[in-house]
């Protein structure tokens, strides 16, 4: 697909014996906000695992904007744009939500010695990096708590400081493993406002596991259910829902 970010082509992952991921093509085109679905053990978090680089696939390929990073590590995905977030919101708790952004950024020229001894200019970048990390709090609504420690935060306003993080972070495809978990369904309805709102504002590509598909298939555009390792079926949410195999697969696990 031409205007894909991000393709996955016949990926495989074994452990031991058995398929964890099985054969798996996806595309993930800039801007837009795709849905992971399917009961526990479907593989869908090992395939996250192997698009944020924590897993090295046995087989398949994995191409970014054209260029292969199949084999390339998680920290160096990261620097190319491939931002991973976890159930658990990863925060520095003694930081504020303001430090916790620009931290996101990166190293500045400012802390390294040679630069900071030769340069004069690092302080502007700071200045930058300051400004945007303002305007990200202010588009999450999180102005008022931008020099509380994070350790002081609710689990929704930790998930929306890390969402700020991605921005941050210069991400192109972030991808979030159960980004409602724990929360009620007012704040997780918020969060996936926001992650809406941020996908149309700054063209990220998200890619999301959630279970709550009662929330999350109003904000989505783009739905893959997996089975097995496998994806059973690709489309509008409204469609997915539709189809008797995704059904089954999700009322098999109940009764289970």
């Amino acid at each position: 697909m031409e205007d894909a970010v991000l393709q996955c082509t016949r990926l495989r992952k074994r452990f031991g014996g058995l398929f964890a991921v099985d054969g798996v093509d996806l595309s993930l085109l800039k801007g837009a906000i795709s849905l992971i679905i399917g009961p526990n053990g479907s593989g869908k978090s090992s395939l996250i695992n192997l698009i944020s680089g924590f897993y090295i696939p046995d087989e398949g390929r994995i191409m970014l904007n054209g260029w292969d990073i199949t084999t390339l590590p998680s920290h160096e995905r990261f620097r190319i744009g491939i931002f991973r977030s976890f159930q658990n919101a990863q925060l520095f708790p003694s930081l504020t939500v303001l430090q916790n952004l620009i931290m996101a950024a990166g190293p500045l020229r400012g802390e390294k010695i040679l630069s900071a001894i030769l340069g004069r200019d690092w302080p502007a970048e700071e200045e930058r990096l300051a400004k945007k990390a303002f305007r990200v709090i202010e588009l999450l609504g999180l102005a008022h708590l931008s020099d509380q420690p994070a350790s002081n935060l609710s689990g929704g306003q930790m998930k929306l400081v890390e969402l700020g993080r991605a921005i941050m972070s210069g991400a192109q495809i972030v991808l979030l493993d159960e980004p409602t978990a724990g929360l009620n369904p007012v704040i997780a309805e918020k969060i996936l406002q926001y992650i809406k709102t941020v996908a149309s504002d700054f063209g990220i590509t998200f890619l999301i596991v959630e279970h709550r598909l009662d929330l999350a298939m109003k904000y989505v555009d783009n739905v893959y259910a997996m089975f097995g390792g496998r994806i059973i079926a690709e489309g509008k949410p409204e469609y997915i829902l539709s189809l008797p195999e995704v059904i089954e697969s999700y009322l098999g696990e109940r009764q289970a």
